[in-house]
């Protein structure tokens, strides 16, 4: 259960989101307060509450932001990562700062046969699949293929096929070149620590459209079921 303000105070002055922004700023110049919000969201850190919603964070927390930015910045480290890395040392453990994931990963990769065996996918859901661009040919595929076509095996179950579902790729094309237009200031420099925060802005940008279409679906189930 998450702890409150209250339970936590005998910690020592808890500290408001614009008292934590003040004591990383110069570390940190560009850390805000959306920043903070979605470090919580991504489970990397989680202040107290008062009894009115504001966050007070103590001074374990504001150490563990300053951990995990610094794995970002110096070390261009994912959330995924980093948490696992704060998990680690919440278990009482002292890991070593993770290595970065290498583009060239040795993750599996399954040919056409693997793949449709892994998912349990019958050979015309994949062909139906790759014809209406849902999935993309490929001599072989990674993980993100396996849970795809599986995701595509269970909404088949119901009537809803791949040609159903290719509007959604175009829709996650167009998000994707917001998040690009967005960060054009960023991705037109080659300085690495202009990379760095283009890396750090993409995916929190690609959570606030998550969320946004989130509610949207949210919103249209509740008008279906009400109707």
């Amino acid at each position: 259960m998450p702890s409150t303000a209250r339970d936590r105070s005998s910690a020592g002055g808890l500290l408001s989101i614009g008292q934590v922004l003040a004591r990383l700023e110069n570390e940190f110049p560009g850390l805000s307060s959306s920043k903070l919000r979605f470090l919580e969201a991504q489970g990397i850190v989680n202040p107290a509450r008062t009894e009115s919603g504001y966050r007070k964070f103590s001074h374990a927390d504001v150490e563990r932001v300053r951990l995990a930015l610094t794995l970002q910045r110096d070390h261009y480290l994912p959330h995924s990562v980093i948490r696992e890395h704060l998990a680690d040392i919440d278990a009482g453990n002292s890991p070593d700062v993770p290595v970065p994931p290498s583009i060239h990963s040795t993750a599996r990769r399954y040919k056409r046969a693997d793949l449709l065996a892994a998912a349990s996918a019958p050979t015309q859901l994949l062909n139906d699949a790759i014809s209406t661009g849902v999935l993309v040919a490929a001599e072989s595929y990674g993980e993100d293929a396996v849970t795809l076509l599986r995701a595509l095996v269970a909404l088949d179950r119901h009537g809803i096929e791949p040609r159903h579902v290719r509007g959604m790729r175009q829709t996650v094309d167009r998000e994707v070149s917001l998040i690009e237009s967005a960060l054009a200031a960023y991705l037109r420099r080659s300085d690495a620590t202009a990379r760095a925060r283009a890396d750090e802005l993409a995916p929190e940008l690609a959570s606030r459209l998550d969320e946004v279409r989130r509610i949207f679906t949210q919103s249209a189930l509740e008008r279906m079921l009400s109707s």
